[in-house]
């Protein structure tokens, strides 16, 4: 039930210096006063100012559970918009579960998954897109990750759709009134000011689809697969990169034969490694299956970065690389340049059309120079100089391309010379989809589902 009071643990289920409980509802602070006994006598917790510490202890049966500070906050000035109070307690995972089951014991329910993030989205402190942003912002690794949420959070991203709905549904309006009166509301050359207005509202929407991918990037980080023929310094790469001994490294080519995942984060960047056994023809079983297994995460891939080897010549398994990578996003690095160079820069550079970074993997030459390509490559630094939003949810795309759609159709209606019932359908069908992103057209089982993303005490 909505107005049911609901409390969980707030902070991570382990051991540390403090947890929070957060209880939220009507009886928020009557369930508090059944368990809490301030220091110093006086007002009960449902008689205190707002955004107030009462310093105390959490009491069960007249016994002492934790010594604890109790925040209070009044609705509609809290995170659910209703009455809230927040025990921070000791953070030992006892007593934390302990204190929680006070809570329980005194009236409150056990919040489900998103459910306080759910009742501000319900009570209208903030919109679906700052729900979501909220558990990006969990969720980021890197900091253009935090900068894009924060900025979704802030309400970015729901004030460009406010503004896109309100120009939409100011036409919508016109033509309506215009079909109900037209003897005073007339429509003559109105067609040539809508085709304006929709060409400007395309325009805003496909710079929000076109910085999906980036988004996503930015968000989950950069799917990134290293390629090479055996022994030309991936796993030493790998290594590199993650700090660590990952990959087992050796002078036999082949030695890496299934695939190797890592996730790390570069100079801010995310990065979804993958090492992949070594590209070239081989009647080893074993060995082939590796190979064709690399093959297949090019297809998969946001980015590739291919090692070739500067102690040996370019060769067949070489050139086969160069052709599995047209079309790709890509990174060509000539690795072993603390090795007497037989294959140059340049021959290489000639050979894929790239530009060419020389590093030592061994030695960790280089890297610096190749992450930056990848910060220019992917638009990494943007958000916070452009001030950009890049929408990072698959539905947000799906909706924003909907709308996308049905403003297209309105120019081919305007086109064509349709009457101007046709423009006002497709015009509301764009106004609905883009409604869907902020939660104004949005159904029950959906919400629901996103919501069960969160965490148990968000």
């Amino acid at each position: 039930m909505k107005n049911d009071t609901i409390c969980a643990i707030a902070t991570g289920a382990t051991n540390a210096g403090i947890s929070i409980i957060r209880i939220s509802g009507d009886e928020a602070f009557t369930i508090a006063d059944r368990i809490f006994a301030a220091k110093k006598p006086g007002k009960k917790l449902s008689e205190r100012k707002t955004h107030t510490l009462t310093y105390g202890n959490i009491v069960r049966n007249n016994e002492v559970i934790d010594e604890v500070l109790v925040s209070v906050m009044r609705g509609p000035n809290s995170y659910t918009a209703e009455n809230t109070v927040e025990i921070n307690c000791h953070g030992g995972y006892i007593v934390t579960k302990k204190v929680l089951e006070c809570c329980l014991e005194a009236g409150a329910r056990l919040a489900e998954p998103g459910e306080f993030t759910k009742r501000a989205f319900l009570n209208g402190r903030i919109d679906l897109s700052q729900a979501e942003a909220v558990i990006d912002l969990i969720h980021a690794s890197n900091d253009d990750a935090i900068r894009n949420s924060v900025a979704q959070l802030s309400g970015k991203l729901r004030d460009k759709i406010v503004s896109l709905r309100e120009k939409i549904l100011r036409d919508t309006a016109y033509i309506e009134a215009a079909l109900d009166d037209p003897e005073h509301i007339d429509l003559t050359g109105f067609s040539d000011d809508l085709e304006i207005h929709v060409n400007d509202e395309l325009k805003e929407i496909g710079t929000l689809i076109s910085g999906f991918e980036n988004g996503k990037m930015i968000q989950n980080g950069i799917r990134t697969v290293i390629l090479g023929k055996p022994n030309a310094g991936k796993s030493t790469l790998l290594n590199a990169l993650t700090g660590t001994k990952r990959a087992i490294v050796t002078d036999i080519p082949g030695t890496t034969r299934d695939i190797l995942e890592e996730i790390i984060v570069l100079d801010g960047i995310t990065l979804n490694i993958v090492d992949t056994a070594g590209i070239h023809n081989t009647e080893d079983v074993v060995e082939k299956i590796g190979v064709e297994k690399a093959v297949d995460e090019i297809d998969n891939a946001d980015l590739c970065l291919f090692v070739a080897d500067a102690s040996r010549e370019l060769d067949d398994d070489d050139r086969n690389i160069i052709e599995l990578l047209k079309g790709k996003n890509a990174i060509v690095l000539l690795n072993k340049s603390d090795l007497t160079a037989v294959l140059t820069a340049e021959e290489l550079k000639a050979a894929c059309g790239r530009e060419v970074i020389s590093i030592s993997a061994r030695d960790e030459k280089g890297i610096d120079v190749f992450v930056s390509e990848i910060k220019k490559l992917f638009g990494f630094g943007t958000v916070e100089k452009k001030e950009e939003i890049f929408i990072s949810k698959l539905r947000h795309k799906e909706l924003l391309q909907n709308a996308f759609d049905s403003l297209k159709e309105v120019l081919k209606s305007i086109e064509l010379g349709m009457s101007e019932d046709f423009f006002s359908i497709d015009l509301m069908n764009a106004y609905t989809s883009l409604g869907g992103i902020i939660g104004e057209e949005i159904e029950d089982d959906l919400a629901d589902k996103i919501f069960k993303e969160f965490c148990m005490g968000k």
